[in-house]
């Protein structure tokens, strides 16, 4: 998924620098899409490099006179991008949390415990609400224009206020059960 982002953000972004991606896919919150780290990113752009899929440009700084290197997609990365578009596009996926997981065994350990486990959920899920809320408070889409990543930031948020919802009327429920 890494190399669909960066050369997405390519497209979107051609001639930007490595670390200007990166950025992106921070202020973007991509890492609700995939798990990314500097270093996984940095691989990526590498292997893209490396396959023919991106090039960099060396060209010099107009603030401090020094060689950068800048990005652009080729014609072979722009295929591929076609590709991992179809092959990601394609793809629906179980809502799999790792809470549920651990939450298999909660009548295995103390209720106090579960408790803390679902209130950390609970902490957690409201602050991804409240970023969610932060990006589509000073986001709008353009006229003529679909914003699909505003829409999927929706659709994000819908599903953790499900997530939230449950969370509470299950804590609940585990507080008000009879031992």
């Amino acid at each position: 998924m890494i190399p669909l982002l960066i050369l997405g953000l390519l497209i979107q972004n051609p001639g930007a620098h490595g670390y200007e991606l990166l950025n992106l896919m921070e202020k973007r919150h991509y890492k609700y899409i995939v798990n990314f780290t500097k270093g996984s990113f940095y691989y990526n752009l590498q292997q893209l490099e490396k396959k023919g899929l991106i090039e960099q440009i060396q060209q010099m700084s107009s603030i401090n006179n020094r060689e950068v290197n800048t990005y652009k997609i080729t014609s072979l990365g722009l295929e591929e991008f076609d590709k991992l578009m179809t092959k990601y596009g394609t793809k629906s996926e179980y809502v799999n949390l790792q809470f549920y997981g651990a939450l298999l065994f909660a009548n295995e350990i103390d209720k106090n415990k579960i408790l803390e486990l679902i209130q950390s959920q609970i902490e957690q899920t409201e602050a991804k609400i409240a970023l969610l809320d932060q990006y589509l408070a000073n986001s709008e889409e353009l006229p003529g224009k679909i914003d699909y990543f505003r829409r999927m930031n929706e659709n994000s948020r819908s599903h953790h206020l499900v997530n939230l919802n449950w969370f509470k009327k299950l804590k609940a429920d585990i507080e008000n059960a009879v031992e």
